[in-house]
């Protein structure tokens, strides 16, 4: 199922979503300049590798920011950039921009970490602001659980309805727990799930609740 929609509309311009969405694209646009060998290199300098971190955690702590900001291909960072833009704007409007990005990037982070406890001997870098924006989904689903999502399902034609945030955000965690535990892919699933559960927690403190009053929760 894909999200389309959702029907929050946000008091305010969401502007470090817009600009996450543009920097993010003016780097994958960088890579596409590149030649493949010139990526890799830059995947590997700049990508979380769990082996790497572990050997050095300190040396390698960039990369559970830079990381965020690669992608690996069109549908990467489409996807991603979706996600972010149905989910992101009603969550920065809700926390404010400068507590906004702060929660991003520290849950782009922390994603990361729970990746590489998971496998921390994997060598391949791990790229990609999904994460980070798994994190802005968590937060949504405390923030907004019964905001209206229009999903699309395809089944030989595709199929548009509307689901409650938290319907439709719960399958999509029960998606990403499964397919972890099943292995054998190139996603990071526990990354997801580590992003998940820190906006799904971290929005309940007082450093990133909501500022604005009760009557705006939908």
């Amino acid at each position: 199922m894909f999200p389309l929609a959702d029907i929050n509309r946000p008091l305010r311009p969401p502007l470090v979503v817009k600009l996450l969405v543009v920097f993010n694209v003016l780097v994958f646009a960088y890579e596409l300049l590149l030649e493949p060998s010139a990526r890799q290199v830059l995947f590997g300098a700049f990508g979380f590798v769990p082996a790497q971190f572990w050997a050095d955690p300190l040396g390698g702590s960039y990369q559970l920011f830079t990381s965020q900001f690669l992608h690996g291909g069109w549908a990467h960072i489409i996807g991603n950039m979706w996600f972010l833009w149905v989910f992101g704007d009603n969550v920065e409007d809700r926390l404010g921009s400068g507590r906004f990005i702060l929660f991003y990037l520290i849950g782009g982070a922390l994603a990361a970490l729970a990746q590489g406890i998971y496998s921390p001997n994997e060598n391949a870098p791990m790229i990609g602001a999904s994460g980070a924006i798994s994190a802005v989904m968590g937060a949504y689903a405390v923030m907004f659980p019964r905001a209206r999502i229009l999903t699309m399902l395809w089944l030989v034609v595709p199929l548009f309805f509307y689901l409650p945030a938290y319907v439709y955000l719960g399958y999509w965690a029960l998606v990403q727990f499964f397919s972890g535990l099943a292995g054998g892919s190139h996603i990071a699933f526990w990354a997801h799930l580590g992003g998940f559960g820190w906006g799904l927690a971290a929005v309940r403190t007082s450093a990133f609740g909501p500022t604005l009053p009760p009557w705006r929760k939908a």
